[in-house]
């Protein structure tokens, strides 16, 4: 566990160890089967895995990267209109993450298990079923990292936690976690997730009420870290900057109070959370046909 934190060649050794891997997932999968998910072996066994799936999608081996990759390639170099962004428009962002993960192997090995749909369900399998902290977190932060990029591994696998999966529940729970690491870990992962169009209205019916819930009545009061404040803003954002729909049901949920005495919050140790938040309250704005509804 202390190895694997030991920076890229660290990791990059550990994760060519010829059945390191496989063991780490073998283990985690007996301990939920005979029901022991608190048991600090798999806190452990979760901590390594989530160290190792750490810059995951930049430091892949040239052979995994090649066969992920090569379909967004061939997207990109068919675009004749990238827009005035180049390779970063939307459009073509759209397009990649439409752009389907090689099929999946029945039996993964190694590196490949990492961002395997059974070890994605094993991570939400303990997130809904540990009460260890470090093992939700962990667990957390393993499905962050491998959400946390642009490429087509990373929208792939936030389709698994989403749509085949069914991981928001679980995730949902978390918000409410009393642990700050662990209610600040959820959010950031629901912050990846959201960046995912086609998965925009999944989560905004899902989570979006939890996460106006969550927000302090005022950040001075707060005990939750003006980094979380600010994700959950960002999250917000990413969620209603396209869909009136979902703005609407930030306003149903009693958001728009919180937003604003957010963002009217100058103190520096708030400053990036008031950030957040005016840029939400401008993004709410562009919504022309809610302009009397937010007056009222």
């Amino acid at each position: 566990r202390n190895m694997s934190s030991a920076g890229p060649e660290g990791r990059k050794k550990m994760r060519e160890c010829n059945g390191l891997i496989d063991s780490l997932v073998y283990y985690i999968q007996g301990a939920i089967a005979d029901h022991e998910p608190n048991d600090k072996a798999t806190e452990n066994c979760v901590c390594i895995l989530h160290n190792l799936s750490y810059q995951l999608e930049i430091e892949l081996p040239e052979s995994y990267a090649q066969s992920i990759y090569m379909q967004r390639r061939n997207i990109s170099s068919n675009d004749k209109t990238p827009g005035c962004f180049g390779s970063r428009s939307r459009k073509v962002k759209e397009k990649q993450q439409d752009t389907p993960l090689p099929e999946e192997k029945s039996n993964p090995r190694g590196i490949e298990s990492l961002w395997h749909s059974t070890l994605i369900r094993i991570y939400l399998s303990l997130i809904a079923k540990s009460t260890r902290n470090y093992t939700q977190e962990a667990s957390l932060g393993a499905l962050q990292n491998l959400t946390a990029g642009t490429g087509p591994m990373p929208f792939g696998v936030a389709r698994t936690v989403v749509q085949k999966a069914n991981g928001l529940p679980s995730i949902r729970t978390m918000l409410h976690a009393s642990h700050p690491m662990v209610k600040k870990t959820a959010v950031s992962l629901l912050r990846n997730l959201s960046r995912n169009t086609s998965l925009q209205s999944d989560i905004a019916r899902e989570v979006l009420p939890d996460l106006v819930s969550i927000l302090p009545e005022s950040a001075l009061e707060s005990d939750m870290v003006c980094e979380t404040i600010a994700s959950i803003c960002y999250t917000l954002f990413n969620l209603t900057q396209s869909s009136s729909h979902n703005a609407r049901l930030l306003l149903s949920a009693n958001g728009l109070p919180k937003i604003i005495t957010i963002s009217m919050n100058d103190s520096n140790m708030f400053s990036k959370a008031s950030r957040a938040a005016s840029v939400l309250l401008y993004s709410l704005w562009s919504h022309t046909d809610l302009h009397s509804a937010y007056k009222k």
